[in-house]
């Protein structure tokens, strides 16, 4: 819905403008210069309810279709309370555009989990949230291109809580955490751009100190795929995960030798001389051509024989 530029008026004329912005209420206007909604967010909604991403539970239910005001809203928004089968809840119920919902579960199983168990032995339980659904302007700036939060299609993540209540907080950890409340931190993040097209944390600008935000924006595509906005860009080497057991670590490999490939150690020489050598070691040994009427062999038959009869010698034993 087109927004309204009200001129300036004389005294005379405050009905005049009572009139028109009372008009603008029930128009749903916004302040935002859109006049209908992007097709492809609709058909975004459509394909993900097709392919049965979403399955109902007490975790997620499906809502009533938003309307405004001006374009913000979407046909099929779900509530939810739970990501991964609820095995991880949220601390307040959020509203979801269907495309967001997987994201997120993957996001939960593939990144956060694997992250936690190896930082600190335990699961994340419960997901801090700081928003999801919201006519707003991006970074809730008046005037502003309208947010992704004005389709459903975002999310803020304010902290994490483990198994033992440890919480973990992005504001407080991001760069005052310990070592690896920092590290599975930026864990997070990288995972995310993975599987979000926006994801802004501590350091990206100033309205981000506090949470992660992540959505699924369009911004169109490059030869490798989605373009994709991560920002602060991932760090690349970060601190190895602390040990979770007593033992003590294995020493360090010399070589790149792939042992499959290197083929077995060739036996060392060693003389037998024992009864019976003759008849075993011609039995054993076919690539080998032992003369019944001679009893002197060449020199490499020889030591080849004498490899074999060494590890012969401990048959039995």
């Amino acid at each position: 819905m087109a927004r309204f530029c009200l001129p300036l008026f004389g005294d005379r004329s405050w009905p005049a403008i009572a009139v028109a912005g009372g008009l603008a209420a029930l128009a749903g206007c916004s302040g935002f210069d859109y006049r209908e909604r992007p097709a492809w967010r609709t058909h975004a909604e459509e394909a993900c309810l097709a392919q049965n991403l979403v399955h109902e539970s007490a975790y997620i239910q499906p809502f009533r279709e938003i309307t405004g005001p001006g374009i913000c809203g979407l046909h099929h928004p779900f509530k939810v309370r739970g990501l991964a089968d609820g095995t991880v809840v949220l601390n307040a119920t959020e509203t979801l555009d269907c495309s967001m919902i997987p994201a997120l579960d993957s996001w939960v199983t593939g990144v956060l989990q694997p992250a936690a168990s190896a930082r600190f032995g335990e699961p994340v339980t419960e997901i801090k949230t700081m928003g999801s659904y919201n006519c707003r302007g991006i970074n809730n700036q008046s005037g502003a291109n309208l947010s992704e939060h004005a389709f459903g299609n975002a999310i803020d993540i304010g902290g994490f809580v483990l198994r033992s209540g440890r919480e973990i907080s992005v504001m407080r950890g991001w760069k005052g955490g310990d070592e690896q409340e920092q590290a599975f931190l930026r864990e997070a993040q990288a995972g995310a751009c993975g599987l979000f097209t926006t994801v802004l944390a501590p350091g990206s600008n100033v309205f981000h100190y506090n949470h992660i935000h992540m959505d699924l924006a369009m911004h169109g595509s490059t030869s490798r795929g989605l373009r994709r906005i991560c920002k602060p860009a991932p760090e690349q080497a970060l601190p190895e995960p602390p040990a979770h057991d007593t033992l003590p670590e294995p020493p360090p490999v010399d070589e790149d030798l792939d042992i499959a490939q290197g083929g077995r150690p060739a036996p060392q020489p060693q003389e037998y001389n024992g009864p019976g050598a003759s008849a075993y070691l011609a039995t054993a040994t076919p690539s080998v051509t032992v003369d019944p009427g001679a009893d002197r062999l060449s020199e490499s038959d020889r030591d080849q024989l004498s490899a074999l009869a060494g590890a012969a010698s401990g048959v039995g034993r």
